[in-house]
């Protein structure tokens, strides 16, 4: 079996790094042609695009205003004429101490949860309407072993959004499966990324691998690939599921 993506335009939130940036590259490789989103890292989204080809173009948007959501996908259909996936895979994981001042915290989860969940949730909102007029869609959204397993008490928020970012996608899978629109989840656990280093240098690498059954952490490029067999068409009687890739340290 071979996957072949040609003729399908793909945007890819959070894409200028880690996570995201193995995504667009082996979207692209596989024929897709990726909307490289980005919020701030503006010179790595461009060199990311210069290097994945295939007509890929970036796109910026602060999605910690998620009133930008929309407004981003509108871009992306301006461009191309439409749009066949959504990969919702900007995140941010900040560490809420229990020394910080009651402001804090609620700026904490406020920005946890408009830019984890709410962002991702008007962004496909406004795909889904594209997808209904055109025959249909696939919506793909990163979250976390968090969302099943919870967090340290530092992440709590980000356990949430995560959480309900799953309880979305299912709603829409369900809701939305007779006019050709599936969503999927993917529950990453602890990944080798930029966002992930304050945490390791704070717990320390072999607290992080000694909660794994594997031997190694796992890396934006062992993910990539199943975003790519989602967008396929091959896994779409797995609408409404969530696939974990997180070396065995959680198991349902």
């Amino acid at each position: 079996m071979q996957i072949n993506l040609n003729g399908q335009v793909i945007l890819v939130t959070g894409a200028s790094r880690g996570i995201g940036a193995a995504i667009a590259r082996t979207l692209a490789e596989a024929g897709a042609t990726v909307a490289v989103h980005y919020g701030n890292s503006e010179a790595e989204a461009l060199e990311l695009v210069s290097k994945i080809s295939q007509g890929a173009a970036a796109f910026q948007a602060d999605l910690s205003q998620p009133e930008n959501g929309p407004s981003l996908v509108a871009k992306v259909i301006a461009q191309y004429g439409r749009i066949d996936a959504v990969v919702n895979n900007a995140a941010l994981a900040h560490a809420l101490h229990e020394r910080d001042d009651e402001a804090a915290a609620l700026a904490h989860w406020r920005l946890t949860l408009d830019v984890n969940l709410i962002a991702g949730a008007l962004i496909s909102r406004a795909a889904i309407g594209h997808f209904a007029d055109n025959g249909g869609g696939r919506l793909i959204h990163i979250a976390s072993r968090a969302a099943f397993r919870g967090d340290t008490l530092e992440y709590m928020a980000y356990a949430a959004s995560k959480g309900g970012l799953v309880a979305f996608s299912r709603s829409v899978a369900r809701g939305y499966g007779k006019q050709n629109i599936k969503s999927f989840v993917i529950a990453p656990g602890f990944t080798r990324t930029e966002m992930a280093e304050p945490f390791i240098e704070a717990y320390g690498e072999d607290y992080v691998l000694s909660d794994l059954a594997l031997n190694t952490l796992t890396t934006p490029e062992d993910i990539a690939p199943t975003v790519v067999f989602l967008a396929s068409g091959y896994m779409d009687h797995a609408t409404g599921c969530t696939i974990d890739i997180n070396a065995g340290s959680y198991v349902r």
